[in-house]
């Protein structure tokens, strides 16, 4: 169903508990495949991806280059594009499941995509107060961070000319999709405090 793709490039240590958090998903069925494009690393990717049964990508430095690599070698008919330091919640699968089920139903899959809400791990009021920013600016804006992650059709992600190369590739793509072609879902993606 989901073919999922990561970035990765000198990650190793975040990478295994965010393919840890995905295992919902693959006995689910929703996750069809994990796709590890990687920015050259010392090896330790290509061990992670070969014991957690994902696929290894060897990529360039640029990591819009790496998103667009992953994008075409994907099989699947939805993309979901994940950061190696993002941990996704409880409840994701069934989340990502619902969406697509209802855009595939009422025929939206080449005009809407999907990301997840925002969470900061850490306690006090300082990341609350930084989660209610991002959401407000999803709100105002449309726009959420890249590290939210982006669940997309591959048909809308082809129209939209996918991801372009440079840093701010992720970005430039959000803005493309457009405020009211990207829903927020109520499920979490878990990001190390700034």
């Amino acid at each position: 169903m989901i073919s999922v793709v990561i970035p990765t490039q000198e990650t190793e240590r975040l990478l295994i508990p965010a393919l840890a958090a995905l295992v919902p998903g693959a006995a689910a069925g929703v996750v069809r495949e994990v796709l590890l494009v990687d920015g050259g690393s010392n090896g330790a990717v290509e061990e992670i991806a070969d014991a957690a049964g994902c696929e290894y990508l060897r990529g360039p430095a640029d990591s819009g280059a790496r998103l667009r690599q992953g994008a075409e070698a994907a099989r699947g008919p939805w993309l979901l594009f994940l950061e190696p330091c993002g941990l996704l919640q409880e409840g994701w699968a069934r989340e990502v499941r619902n969406f697509t089920d209802q855009a595939e139903r009422n025929g939206s899959t080449e005009h809407r995509a999907a990301t997840f809400r925002l969470a900061l791990d850490g306690f006090g009021v300082a990341p609350r107060l930084k989660e209610a920013a991002a959401v407000a600016r999803h709100a105002l804006t449309g726009r959420p961070r890249p590290e939210q992650g982006l669940l997309i059709h591959r048909r809308f992600y082809e129209a939209l000319g996918g991801y372009g190369s440079g840093a701010r590739s992720a970005r430039k793509l959000l803005a493309r999709i457009g405020r009211g072609r990207l829903v927020l879902l109520r499920s979490q993606m878990l990001l190390p405090e700034d």
